[in-house]
């Protein structure tokens, strides 16, 4: 198929992005490194540990420069984008430390800059600039619409509305779609009613309960300033996948706005943000996945796919990094490790090893890095053994986050306990059958089920400042940006 006149338009534009990009590495060496994951997978908590530690002192044994003194001092400086929010690292570092609360998830895209002064192995001393770009995983879902019509969208989001557990929460949107003819003149609050009803099925599958991550237009649950606009007024319609809109019908109003989310939204998130990225961590909530049972397990499968079909890998080459910029590190992090035993942590890696073993494979043959870890940015539990009768259990001892439910418990986020969380089988494969989850059953009757704990005490460094305790942190910098400071 030949390329359309508008593809040829973006590359352009991404081509003369990359040339004054390239020109201002070339005398500042700097790794914009993206940092994604689905909701409440961890992103603002990972970014605001990252730059603490490296600005406050944090303990990083694996991380080479900094555990050898290489690293002189890491300091924050304006970051480079005026049209871009900045990441609220002051506040977010706060809300940890003084309030020991979580800070707020993320719902739209941020910057920040922080700028390395380091010597090399050799003893030169140099500085590299790491602009940290935090974006919703949500955005990512979106990046396959640009290579999908309104009729192929709808088709496929109306075959998965109907598998499993979605069928009954989407039972409102189906009813209100079976009263709407798509040929028949276009009705501005029939759009409405729709788009209603349809961002409230994706919204009841993101319930914990559900967990569902293929939750794409991803602007839908997040919208922002865009909350109302037609560019968001819209949803599926029960047409053939090869069929014709006529003019001035429900069906063409539908497809008009479709196309205009992808030009407000989808196109300029790519252009201006995800292109330009050399690095990414992909950050994953796992645990969430198994608390609620195997068909979220399957569909976070399905959207890690479809995440990791969006990214341009390959080797970095001057060419490439001119005409057409790829991602040649990616990341893969399981989070929440400290809701989990260490004895079953190589577990959860080879979980998310078995969820992305396609496109590592696809990564890898591109000439890109790839690595997958199990870590937590900050570490809210601790392990202990529990005597129970004459066995001796694995626990982990924290203090939950108020609501959470344990049998009939209520915790009242004061009170520290000690839990077994239970361990992750050897295979892979049985977490994806043959278990029950919140989705079908209660939380007493649930074969996993993971609290959610409230940030730790911390502990003073030996510049006083408080420290962070993490697990694998260090793991992730090494990988992430450890040779760009040899």
């Amino acid at each position: 198929m030949a390329p359309r006149f508008q593809d040829i338009v973006e590359e352009a534009r991404l081509s003369a992005r990359a040339l004054l990009d390239y020109g201002d590495s070339f005398f500042n060496p700097t790794v914009r490194l993206g940092v994604t994951g689905l909701s409440r997978a961890g992103k603002t908590v990972f970014i605001t540990a990252l730059i603490h530690g490296l600005t406050r002192g944090g303990r990083f044994p694996v991380f080479e420069p900094f555990a050898t003194g290489r690293i002189a001092r890491a300091r924050l400086e304006p970051q480079p984008d005026d049209a871009v929010p900045r990441f609220d690292y002051e506040n977010h570092v706060r809300t940890l430390i003084e309030e020991r609360h979580w800070p707020a998830s993320t719902v739209d895209i941020s910057e920040l800059r922080l700028v390395i002064d380091y010597q090399r192995q050799n003893g030169a001393d140099r500085t590299l600039t790491l602009d940290i770009v935090d974006y919703p995983g949500e955005w990512l879902l979106d990046l396959p619409l640009l290579n999908k019509n309104y009729e192929q969208w709808s088709a496929e989001s109306l075959a998965l509305s109907r598998e499993g557990p979605r069928a009954k929460l989407a039972s409102p949107w189906h009813a209100h779609l079976a009263t709407l003819a798509a040929e028949a003149h276009e009705n501005e609050q029939e759009t409405r009613n729709a788009a209603k009803l349809f961002t409230d099925y994706l919204r009841a599958c993101r319930d914990e309960r559900f967990a569902m991550s293929l939750l794409p237009p991803g602007r839908f649950l997040m919208p922002g300033n865009l909350a109302g606009s037609p560019a968001l007024t819209f949803a599926p319609l029960d047409v053939p996948a090869d069929g014709t809109a006529p003019d001035g019908s429900l069906w063409a109003m539908m497809r008009r706005r479709y196309e205009a989310y992808k030009d407000v939204v989808v196109r300029p998130f790519f252009r201006d943000h995800f292109a330009r990225l050399d690095r990414q961590i992909v950050l994953v909530d796992a645990l969430a996945a198994f608390n609620a049972g195997p068909d979220s397990v399957r569909d976070l499968e399905g959207a890690l796919a479809a995440i990791l079909g969006s990214f341009r890998t390959g080797r970095s080459t001057i060419a490439s990094a001119l005409f057409r910029p790829r991602i040649d590190r990616i990341l893969f992090a399981a989070t929440k490790a400290d809701h989990l035993h260490h004895t079953s942590h190589d577990r959860l890696e080879r979980f998310l090893e078995r969820m992305t073993q396609r496109a590592i494979e696809g990564a890898q043959y591109s000439g890109a890095a790839v690595d997958v870890v199990a870590l937590a940015a900050v570490r809210a539990t601790r392990e202990a053994t529990v005597a129970r009768g004459r066995d001796k259990l694995p626990a982990i001892t924290g203090t939950p986050l108020a609501g959470e439910i344990v049998s009939s418990e209520r915790f009242d986020g004061s009170a520290e306990v000690a839990s077994f969380p239970g361990d992750l089988p050897d295979d892979p494969a049985a977490l994806f059958a043959g278990f029950k989850g919140l989705t079908a059953a209660d939380a007493g009757e649930a074969d996993y089920r993971f609290l959610r704990f409230r940030p730790p005490p911390t502990e003073p460094g030996q510049d006083g400042a408080p420290t962070l305790p993490h697990i694998r942190l260090d793991r992730a910098l090494q990988f992430l940006i450890g040779d760009k400071l040899q």
